[in-house]
């Protein structure tokens, strides 16, 4: 009698575990002991390889295809029309777009301006699921590889066996499955070692890391700020002293000036040493509102959705919240209507613009004021202090207006430091105007020169042609 009662609450046992299981999902329970999924290769990268496997998020990925419109570029009058004076001497100067979406990631990368004969592997880091393989067959002589002239080989090759023309012609090695899946087991997973490697840096061991913490981690591979390391040109994440603008760029000013990285490139109209920053959307998120109360990134952009059968999956078409609204901001908010949330985004972004605009014009100011400085024969120690604050200007100003959510991620974040940008162009252009005044030099011809070459800038209709407008015969460049 009792071997059967331990019998019976065996069964139970065995069927309690059962429908956990049905109810957690099959990711939750395997993450020690991961069981197959599929049948594909764990070197698996074609996106279309999961799509008989994965049919309905496969569906979903196809999205991400949109209307295939060309990307648009940044510079006109709607975005950031002064980017060709902030980066000018740097190749973004000759072409810098909005995004596209992940399956266009490798076609944008071949195709914009900025990509020369001149360019390495680390800049294709996170544009394509061949990264992986390579880094895996190549080791660290892949991060300084040429980009054209050895990788880009290697990607038609591995790109000319995706088959299927719904994703176009490098849709299927665009970012996708791999990169964030393993193809065997489909488990979450980190491919890129520069956030296994920046995390570590923190006292943060990713084989730890919970359910929820991948699912905001397999972003961070590639939504962050990073740079290239000076000697194997590894991609690097700068937050050894933590992810807030200020404590990277204090990041930069110490450990990676000891590593031998000084700047991206010195600016073409000040010649500033300059810090380009990328896309710091983990960054600015992990200190927000939505970070610190543990809302992944998943949480917002792959909401669950149902399927016409009923089923329950993470969408895998990436796009803003307030497209899903109902899905991704009302499944936390929903004492809030859905045009309440978008009056809210709205006004939140339309002043978080204004700043941005705010910081860039000062910004652009103080480095035609460091340019006079220059040419009026300033002292250089003196010069050498204005580019130190134009630098700092830059730097935060880019760190945000690169950041793709246009500061809804971390509103009062963001508008911290483009007040810190603000503070350090004016700095530069206060220390100009007393040096400035003291060689005699008419002030008002400067602004009214400052205000032409803007306009020159403006005004010019093809964007390929913007950034040549920067420096003129009053202006002359300093490269």
């Amino acid at each position: 009698m009792k071997k059967f009662k331990n019998a019976s609450k065996i069964l139970i046992i065995g069927f309690m575990l059962v429908l956990l299981a049905a109810c957690l999902g099959r990711e939750e329970l395997t993450v020690n002991d991961p069981a197959p999924l599929t049948d594909l290769s764990p070197d698996e990268y074609l996106n279309s390889a999961f799509k008989d496997a994965f049919p309905i998020h496969y569906e979903s990925y196809l999205r991400n295809m949109g209307n295939g419109l060309p990307p648009v570029s940044k510079f006109i009058p709607e975005y950031e029309p002064y980017l060709p004076i902030l980066f000018a001497g740097f190749p973004f100067e000759q072409e810098y777009n909005t995004t596209r979406g992940h399956t266009y990631a490798v076609e944008d990368v071949l195709n914009i301006a900025r990509i020369s004969d001149r360019s390495i592997g680390s800049c294709m880091t996170c544009k394509s699921t061949i990264v992986t393989p390579l880094l895996k067959e190549l080791g660290d002589d892949y991060w300084a590889a040429n980009f054209r002239g050895e990788l880009l080989p290697l990607l038609e090759e591995m790109a000319a066996v995706g088959g299927l023309e719904e994703l176009g012609e490098y849709g299927h090695v665009s970012i996708g499955c791999s990169d964030c899946h393993n193809p065997v087991t489909m488990e979450l997973r980190i491919t890129r070692p520069s956030l296994t490697n920046a995390l570590a840096r923190q006292g943060v061991d990713v084989t730890e890391a919970t359910r929820n913490e991948m699912r905001t981690y397999v972003c961070a591979q590639c939504h962050v700020e990073y740079y290239f390391e000076p000697d194997l040109k590894k991609v690097r994440f700068p937050w050894d002293y933590g992810t807030k603008p200020e404590e990277m760029f204090e990041y930069f000013q110490t450990t990676a000036l000891e590593e031998g990285f000084e700047y991206d490139y010195l600016h073409a109209v000040s010649g500033a040493p300059i810090i380009k920053a990328q896309h710091p959307e983990y960054e600015l998120w992990s200190y927000g509102s939505h970070g610190r109360a543990g809302v992944s990134c998943s949480d917002c952009h792959m909401p669950f959705e149902r399927r016409d059968d009923r089923r329950k999956i993470s969408s895998h078409y990436w796009v803003s919240p307030m497209e899903t609204i109902e899905q991704s901001c009302r499944t936390c908010h929903s004492d809030k209507t859905e045009r309440y949330i978008i009056e809210r985004v709205g006004e939140i972004q339309e002043r978080h613009l204004d700043a941005v605009h705010e910081a860039q014009d000062l910004t652009v100011e103080a480095h035609y004021f460091v340019n006079r400085m220059i040419t009026a024969g300033v002292p250089q120690n003196q010069i050498n202090l204005a580019q130190a604050f134009v630098r700092e200007s830059q730097w935060y100003t880019d760190i945000i207006a690169a950041e793709n959510s246009d500061g809804f991620h971390n509103p009062q974040g963001s508008m911290d430091t483009l007040r810190m940008a603000s503070d350090a162009a004016n700095n530069a252009i206060k220390l100009a105007t007393e040096e400035l005044s003291k060689l005699n030099v008419d002030l008002d011809e400067l602004r009214s020169e400052i205000i032409k070459v803007k306009e020159a800038v403006l005004n010019e209709e093809d964007p390929f042609l913007k950034h040549t407008h920067a420096t003129n015969s009053f202006f002359p460049s300093q490269k």
